[in-house]
């Protein structure tokens, strides 16, 4: 019993490791070092951009496709034979075709009793998404420090635990601990301002309502800068709460809007600015609900606020709306306005 179970628990991994190989996913490899046997599976060649089988398994060949750049990041020929391998390391390869993938590598040395190495095995993992995904949020997190910098403009979030995230650069540009204003960010504001905002701020976060507001900012030059600082609750399709995305900019600056600031403003639309929409654009419940691509029954649950905020639904009407010429404005007192043209 003990041995059938061992052999279907075989079987489902080698399953396992076929239809990841065969999508491109994973590969593996080894190295016997005594006779120099070096195997490589199909799914190695592939992540090569080799075909299976049709050039010969040798290390030579993995280092030739490494880029240039990153070979120093692998071991060499006599580091392998004595089992000096890293445990794992990150490499671009450029395969015959030009096309360039990153790969994980990772490396096992196995030795003898007496302590001689005598084999090499490996398994590479695609990540190149995840690596081109991580340079985007790199490049992003840049872009927003630089405009900090140079323009004092930047968007935050604020998490179920209430933490901030803000670009480091802001800490710099006020000269505080960053630790410290992710924690509470009304350092920032100057004392004689501090207390009446933060309880503005505080009641709207609890209520889970839209926020705006104006203050003065002291930064670490010595100048004095009047801010506005909105922020919008988050949710997903389900309205579960997700947290809050804000922007903060000077107030002689016009106020540019994220794609998450937009669509945390649209989440804000309730069934009073639904209803004052249409009468602006004179339109029926039904005329919404072909607009929108909505039933009407559906129309009349937003309107009487049954659907829960941040629905597609919701999203949809809005969107509609937008493209009949509403427009959805933050007023200077946090209130939502509803304009037409």
């Amino acid at each position: 019993m003990f041995h059938s179970a061992l052999s279907a628990l075989t079987f489902s991994s080698g399953e396992f490791l076929t239809i990841t190989e065969s999508r491109g996913l994973s590969g593996a490899w080894s190295w016997v070092l005594a006779g120099g046997e070096q195997i490589w599976s199909p799914g190695f060649f592939r992540l090569l951009g080799l075909v299976p089988n049709a050039a010969k398994a040798n290390y030579d060949l993995l280092l030739s496709l490494v880029h240039p750049e990153d070979r120093h990041l692998l071991p060499s020929l006599g580091e392998v034979r004595q089992g000096h391998v890293p445990r794992e390391t990150i490499v671009r390869v450029i395969r015959p075709n030009g096309t360039m993938r990153v790969l994980s590598l990772v490396m096992e040395a196995r030795f003898s009793g007496d302590g001689r190495p005598v084999a090499v095995n490996g398994t590479a993992l695609d990540v190149t998404d995840r690596e081109q995904l991580a340079q985007m949020r790199q490049l992003e997190r840049r872009r927003r420090g630089a405009l900090y910098l140079t323009e004092h403009i930047t968007c935050f979030s604020i998490g179920l635990d209430n933490r901030f995230e803000i670009p480091f650069e802001v800490a710099q540009v006020h000269g505080l601990p960053y630790e410290e204003i992710c924690t509470n960010p009304y350092l920032m504001i100057v004392p004689e301002e501090r207390g009446a905002f933060q309880e503005a701020a505080q009641a709207q976060f609890e209520t889970q309502q839209f926020f705006q507001g104006t203050a003065h900012e002291r930064l670490a030059n010595g100048e004095l800068w009047h801010f506005r600082i909105v922020s919008m609750p988050v949710r997903d399709p389900d309205g579960t709460y997700l947290g809050r995305c804000g922007l903060k900019c000077p107030v002689r600056s016009p106020m540019p809007i994220s794609a998450a600031l937009n669509e945390g403003l649209d989440q804000a639309v309730s069934g009073h600015h639904l209803r004052a929409a249409r009468a602006l654009l004179d339109w029926s419940m039904m005329d919404l609900a072909q607009a929108s691509g909505l039933s009407h029954s559906t129309v009349r649950r937003l309107e009487e606020g049954s659907e829960h905020r941040g629905s597609r639904s919701l999203l949809q009407a809005v969107a509609s709306l937008r493209r009949a010429g509403i427009r959805f404005i933050l007023m200077d007192d946090g209130t939502l306005a509803v304009a037409k043209g």
